[in-house]
């Protein structure tokens, strides 16, 4: 048995009307199609569903049983359409955002929580990985979004600006650059530093830049994140760099010193990559054009 949602709306609305002609006008369809209609209901379901008198039409117990069902049954359809319309508007949806520690610790904090309040049945999974592993995710689509500090650009991927920030140095408080202002690269590679994990984009950039310096960059420990680092700085095991804005949360509870880095590349511009624009789900839509956005109001 395959009832129509139609047939079943019509039938309702014959009982609710008293008769298939007043039906048929407030549906604007011929009577003999909706009287048609009943019929084959009838015949699907093997018994009858109305009674015919000079007064009109009335449902059987079969028929009140039917509408009473049909109610809900059509209720049910009418959610099931809502819910699948909110995928395609985005409205509802999953997307797989690869950021690398800088965004996570600046930026999408709060750029996420705004999103989510907008369309709170939007699921995000959120991964950290490396800058220079994020672009090729996106590529392989194992991630929707990147976002990540720009090395060399993957063909085929679309990239936007997102939120530029500025690397500083940080040190012990007593160590000898502590006392200073402001210091050139070159000036901090007498000193062994504390870096970020083996083949990070922060890593690449120091040891370019030195090597650019004919110097090495001494590297005496790397560890997973910002907090250990900074620790690492404190008991004066070594300097660090990392985003501006990271050291200054982390200068409120530790004792280090926060130097800037007089170079051009101190300040670096973070992109969104993605394969293509047509590519994404609505749901990505949505969030590439929330985070593109708030990037231009920044």
């Amino acid at each position: 048995m395959a009832l129509d949602p139609k047939s079943l709306k019509l039938f309702i609305r014959v009982i609710q009307a008293g008769t298939i002609s007043a039906a048929a006008e407030q549906e604007h369809i011929a009577a003999a199609a909706i009287s048609r209609r009943i019929s084959d209901l009838e015949e699907q379901v093997g018994v009858a569903l109305v009674e015919r008198s000079n007064k009109g039409l009335k449902a059987t117990p079969a028929g009140r049983a039917l509408i009473d069902r049909a109610h809900r049954i059509l209720n049910d359809l009418g959610a099931l359409e809502t819910h699948i319309q909110d995928y395609g508007s985005g409205e509802k949806g999953y997307v797989r955002i690869h950021a690398n520690l800088s965004a996570i610790n600046q930026f999408l904090p709060a750029e996420l929580g705004a999103f989510l309040k907008s369309y709170p049945h939007i699921q995000i999974d959120l991964a950290e990985r490396m800058s220079t592993e994020i672009a090729q995710a996106v590529a392989e689509n194992t991630a929707d979004i990147g976002v990540l500090v720009m090395d060399e650009p993957i063909k085929d991927l679309t990239y936007l600006p997102y939120r530029s920030d500025e690397l500083a140095i940080i040190t012990s408080r007593h160590h000898p650059l502590a006392k200073r202002r402001k210091v050139r690269f070159e000036e901090t590679l007498d000193f062994p530093y504390v870096g970020l994990p083996h083949g990070s984009q922060m890593n690449l950039q120091l040891t370019r830049s030195a090597l650019a310096l004919n110097r090495t960059w001494r590297c005496r420990f790397q560890v997973s994140g910002y907090d250990a680092l900074c620790l690492m700085v404190e008991a004066d095991l070594g300097t660090g760099i990392l985003p501006r804005s990271v050291a200054q949360t982390q200068a409120k509870a530790l004792h280090i010193r926060i130097l800037e880095l007089d170079e051009p590349w101190a300040k670096r511009q973070l992109h969104l990559c993605f394969r293509s624009r047509a590519s994404l789900s609505p749901a990505a839509q949505l969030l590439v054009a929330h985070m593109a956005h708030n990037s231009s109001t920044s």
